[in-house]
């Protein structure tokens, strides 16, 4: 029998990750130990604090009816903690909404704000869930280039009058996912007036905001002059306190836009699992201890990393932030081919860069989800890769 499907699934073609998922097993069907650095899939158990939390309020009988949304100490406790954290003040009633992680608030916020064929700004290269939310919404996307000489910061001038008096939406996510950039307040401040100017409203994506390195904290988009006027800012729990198999996100801004989202929400879901709510408020309350383990630990990832790569022969930017290097590979291959070639020769899965976008091509993602010992492993087996191509 033959099916229809509709035109739109024309834009959900197989990922790069599943063509390195079946690259991968063809490899370990050979024989061959690979050391995996691709999904940026934390490593890490979530604090005790938060999983006797979890446990206790499972165990709970009156647990199990549906949330339908944040219960009200869910939203309370988010805002102590952006309080305490970024001296943001939220109302926890009218500026914020809770999602089933950052992935979902993500594919499903472009329909609050675009219709067919509308313009959204994102970021080139950019975490792919951008791309999806887009083609859910039938909304075309307008590329900012994150360049290395630009800080990896879009140019906001070169985004032509005519594009930004249509585009609704300003995609930005920092520290950032594939390439760990930072914003500061100033460029947070020109993102705003853009947005004024042009009446768009500005997304920022801060899931890795737990994920700093050196004491350079990162910036809350909220946190700057003017920012809740335009805008939202979405945090996930999944990264910074190793709750990505709960999927319990947030939504935190403008009282208007929040209200659009619950809207939206109340006709897509039930709410968040109660003891997970339950087990994000303890994470909220604990987040300055637990922030700091998982940024000891992946700092020393980053520098065991990068100092090794570097005695190989291959020298990479030092991230102050994220979960992931951003590696430039070496000239004479795409992103691909040397990708591919890693996991042949050497047995290390990395990511393409072109997975995220045009500008990502010339470089590899690298995440830091494994012990500093498979680290140093796999920059010594990739020595091999290196010394074949010098």
């Amino acid at each position: 029998m033959g099916f229809h499907f509709a035109k739109r699934m024309e834009k959900f073609g197989p990922s790069i990750f599943s063509e390195l998922k079946a690259f991968k097993s063809k490899q370990e069907a050979e024989g061959k130990e690979l050391i995996d650095l691709s999904l940026g899939s934390p490593d890490l158990p979530p604090a005790e604090v938060i999983r006797q939390q979890l446990s206790a309020y499972a165990a709970e009988p009156s647990q199990y009816g549906y949330t339908l949304s944040g219960t009200k100490a869910f939203y309370e406790a988010a805002a102590r903690y952006y309080d305490r954290v970024y001296g943001v003040s939220l109302d926890p009633q009218l500026e914020l909404v809770h999602a089933m992680g950052s992935q979902e608030g993500l594919v499903h916020l472009p329909l609050v704000f675009a219709d067919p064929g509308d313009i959204v700004l994102v970021t080139d290269p950019g975490y792919t869930a951008y791309e999806t939310g887009l083609a859910v919404a039938g909304a075309e996307p307008f590329y900012m280039p994150l360049l290395k000489e630009n800080r990896f910061l879009p140019d906001l001038t070169a985004i032509p009058d005519e594009i930004a008096s249509k585009a609704k939406l300003m995609v930005l996510n920092y520290p950032g996912n594939p390439v760990a950039g930072e914003a500061d307040e100033a460029f947070f401040k020109e993102a705003i007036a853009f947005a004024k100017q042009h009446e768009i409203v500005i997304l920022h994506d801060a899931a890795y905001s737990e994920f700093y390195f050196d004491d350079k904290k990162p910036l809350s988009f909220l946190a700057v002059p003017g920012a809740k006027e335009v805008g939202i800012e979405i945090n996930s729990l999944s990264k910074s306190f190793s709750l990505a198999g709960a999927r319990i996100a947030y939504i935190a801004g403008n009282k208007e836009i929040i209200a659009a989202i619950t809207q939206l929400k109340s006709n897509l879901d039930y709410g968040v699992f109660a003891p997970i709510q339950a087990a994000a408020i303890a994470a909220f309350d604990h987040a300055e201890e637990i922030g700091q383990h998982v940024r000891n630990v992946f700092q020393q990832r980053r520098d065991v990393l990068v100092n090794e790569l570097s005695q190989i022969g291959w020298n990479v930017d030092r991230p102050s932030g994220g979960m992931f290097i951003w590696a430039e590979i070496p000239v004479g291959w795409t992103s691909k081919e040397f990708a591919f070639y890693c996991i042949e020769k050497a047995g290390v899965v990395m990511v393409p860069g072109a997975a995220f976008g045009a500008s990502g091509e010339g470089y590899v993602r690298i995440a830091l989800v494994q012990s500093e010992e498979e680290l140093l492993k796999a920059a010594r087996r990739l020595q091999t890769v290196f010394s074949t191509i010098s």
